[in-house]
């Protein structure tokens, strides 16, 4: 095993060349640039609306509100009003920089046990799909929020293109097509959701024209009074209405409660940036943190990229962080995340002791560490920069592709299955694989615990990159491999992004492995004794950097659709 490690590390080290992190003459993918202001999201007409907003003289923030209302429309297994997510807003002017937390959250009749049958076994269907699964949405509330706190443009300007795009309909795309009739048993179980999305009885085809009537007008409460109309207006009375005739759990009282939260990003530090990422009940920011503490005391980039060496390290690392992830990270209103702990280099160094270079970890040897001692999935993203140099990186979920698969009555909006991120049962896996106790357990009005990891990292001080992308438990993962390839690996945007993955996260004991890695690399890491599963693409990741000339930014490829567009 020590010789398969020193030859791997031997022959990266001879293969590594000095990059630079924006371009290189040695690039084969490169980035797109515009000197004014970036937009880059999962779907190329949402990109375009963010865009035009830039160009009428709007913030970032107002750009991130109209994409992320245009994606309701246009990409609507992930963008949403019926879900909830995170966005990191840095307004330039004062310097800062917020975490918004619109987060779903769990109804008043929620219980620890409700997805529990008789036997003591979790009903994965009833945490998964229909209206049991539905958790509080949080969407409209938080873009309201932000619009609020940091917009400047009217809020009907941000909303009417949306409106458009649902009355007038688009036109189904392939793909779209494809993940239709991949879900149409679940989909078809609903008569509201088969009024939106089939024709005949069917899932649409390709190049059938999707109108959604409903949506348009919920949309246009939305434009008129603002979050109010969704949480305690008409759109409330129809989807509490829905509820009470098929058995949800979410009350006129639920909505009207739900607030979203305006939080301290957690900070770390890798290198020569500042890594600035969401706090609970994301964990994607400090895990992220805790991971790039692990592997900062290797050299990584004389290792060589997609190395075996290099990724051992970061195996290792996203091991140990997934386990501290099931017993210390849940909603801080309920439970007393140790931040300080996780995010410690001292107890990141205590993990490190722990990795043997030579050999993979069994995960059945590591149990969740120690941190209080050191204190002093489907989903999209979307990431906006202006000319002002105000960055908005967001990330929002129905949790499934198209969530729950519920189309409330009457609303045309799909509905989050965010409660199935609850740990239903201590140690039983949730959809993801990811194993929670009492930290994560289902409460009445306690947000479940989320992977996603809008991130910005800051150089000399200043927004350098701002990115972040689906891909449930492998988002924080995602997000490790871009941050290495940009820092340690000199790579730019694109290349960082079009690089191979892998993915570890404690149980099951298994790396995930992008099948474009090399069969050579796959080999050595099966000789250093991990267990890979060789598989589809993981994650898709909307990236911006910021240089002294403008913007370079970078739509993720493996999912197809995205435009990174600026002007």
């Amino acid at each position: 095993m020590a010789l398969i490690f020193i030859s791997v590390f031997i022959s990266s080290a001879a293969l590594a060349v000095e990059r630079s992190a924006v371009l290189s003459r040695k690039d084969v993918f490169r980035p797109v640039f515009a000197p004014n202001g970036m937009v880059a999201s999962q779907e190329a007409t949402a990109s375009r609306i963010g865009r035009d907003i830039l160009k009428k003289g709007g913030n970032a923030v107002d750009a991130a509100i109209a994409v992320g209302l245009a994606l309701a429309v246009t990409l609507p297994r992930a963008g949403n009003l019926g879900g909830g997510g995170f966005m990191l807003v840095h307004m330039a002017a004062s310097e800062k920089t917020v975490a918004i937390d619109y987060r779903e959250m769990a109804p008043r009749a929620a219980s620890k046990n409700m997805y529990l049958k008789s036997d003591g076994s979790v009903d994965k269907k009833a945490s998964r799909y229909g209206y049991s699964a539905v958790g509080v949405p949080g969407t409209v509330a938080g873009f309201a929020l932000a619009h609020k706190k940091f917009g400047s443009l009217p809020w009907r300007v941000l909303v009417e293109p949306a409106i458009t795009l649902a009355a007038n309909g688009i036109i189904v795309t392939d793909f779209m097509a494809n993940g239709l009739e991949r879900r149409k048993e679940t989909l078809g179980k609903w008569a509201s959701t088969r009024a939106v999305f089939f024709r005949d009885g069917v899932p649409m085809k390709p190049n059938d024209r999707l109108v959604q009537k409903d949506l348009a007008w919920s949309l246009s409460q939305i434009a008129r009074h603002g979050a109010s109309s969704f949480y305690d207006g008409e759109i409330a009375k129809r989807v509490v209405r829905a509820m009470r005739r098929n058995g949800g759990l979410i009350t006129a009282a639920d909505l009207a409660a739900y607030r979203p939260v305006i939080r301290e990003p957690v900070r770390g530090r890798y290198r020569e940036v500042e890594v600035v990422s969401m706090p609970p009940p994301s964990s994607g920011g400090i895990h992220l943190i805790q991971m790039l503490n692990m592997i900062e005391a290797y050299d990584i980039r004389k290792m060589g990229p997609q190395s075996a060496a290099s990724l051992h390290i970061m195996i290792e690392a996203m091991r140990r962080a997934f386990a501290d992830r099931s017993k210390h990270l849940g909603d801080p209103a309920f439970w007393n995340v140790p931040i300080k702990g996780l995010i410690s280099k001292k107890y990141s160094e205590t993990w490190r002791k722990t990795v043997d270079p030579n050999n993979a970890t069994r995960s059945t040897v590591i149990a969740p560490g120690i941190p209080r001692s050191y204190e002093s999935p489907d989903t999209t993203h979307f990431t906006v920069a202006d000319h002002f140099g105000n960055f908005v990186t967001n990330t929002y979920t129905l949790n499934f592709s198209y969530g729950s698969r519920v189309v409330a009555d009457g609303t045309g909006i799909l509905l989050n299955n965010e409660m199935d991120d609850f740990s239903a049962k201590p140690g039983a896996p949730n959809a993801f694989g990811l194993v929670g106790g009492a930290a994560n357990a289902i409460e009445p009005l306690k947000r479940p615990l989320s992977s996603m990891t809008p991130l910005i990292l800051f150089k000399d001080g200043k927004p350098w990159l701002a990115s972040g992308g689906p891909g449930g438990s492998r988002i924080i993962t995602n997000m490790l491999h871009l941050v290495v390839n940009i820092v340690d690996h000199g790579m730019n945007i694109a290349e960082a992004t079009v690089a191979p993955r892998v993915h570890h996260q404690w149980h099951p004991d298994t790396v995930r492995v992008e099948e474009t890695l090399s069969v050579d690399t796959v080999r050595l890491l099966l000789g250093l004794g991990h267990r890979l599963k060789v598989g589809n693409a993981m994650g898709s990741t909307q990236s911006v950097m910021r240089t002294g000339k403008g913007y370079y930014g970078f739509s993720d490829p493996r999912r197809p659709g995205a435009l990174t567009i600026g002007y």
